[in-house]
C-alpha cells in the first residue's frame, strides 16, 4: 500500500505508458528511460494513452508493489511532455492528480511545516 511518510520522491512519467505492462516492464523503464533507481523509496507513475488508467510502482523492503486505478467516468488530468521522460512532484500533486485535479494548483492553500503556539 502507499507508504506515508516513507516516500522521497514521486515521478510521473510524461506521455502514454502501454499498461500492458507489469512489475518487470515498469521498472524497466524507470532505470533504462528515466535513468532512476526503481528500488528507491519513490513512486512511479505512469498513465495510459486515454489519460483514464494509471500504474504506480512502488518498492516495498522485500518485493513490489503495483497499484492500478481505472476511472469509470472522466480522465486524469495527467501533464503533457515527451514520452519517455518523467517529472518529480509532491505527494500533495499526486493527490491532487488522483482526485482529478491538476498537479499546478493557482488557489491551494500552502502547506504549514511547523506552528508555533503563543
Amino acid at each position: 500500500m502507499l507508504r506515508q511518510n516513507h516516500i522521497d520522491k514521486v515521478h510521473l512519467a510524461l506521455g502514454p505508458t502501454d499498461l500492458r505492462k507489469s512489475i518487470d516492464g515498469l521498472a524497466l523503464i524507470v532505470s533504462q528511460s528515466f535513468k532512476l533507481d526503481p528500488f528507491s523509496r519513490s513512486l512511479f507513475v505512469f498513465s495510459n494513452r486515454k489519460r483514464d488508467k494509471l500504474k504506480i510502482l512502488e518498492w516495498d523492503h522485500n518485493g513490489f508493489w503495483l497499484h492500478y486505478k481505472r476511472l469509470e467516468k472522466d480522465t486524469f488530468d495527467w501533464p503533457d511532455g515527451a514520452n519517455g521522460t518523467a517529472i518529480t512532484i509532491g505527494e500533495r500533486e499526486l493527490r491532487w492528480l488522483l482526485d482529478g485535479l491538476s498537479i499546478h494548483q493557482r488557489h491551494a492553500h500552502k502547506e504549514v511545516l511547523e506552528r508555533v503556539m503563543i
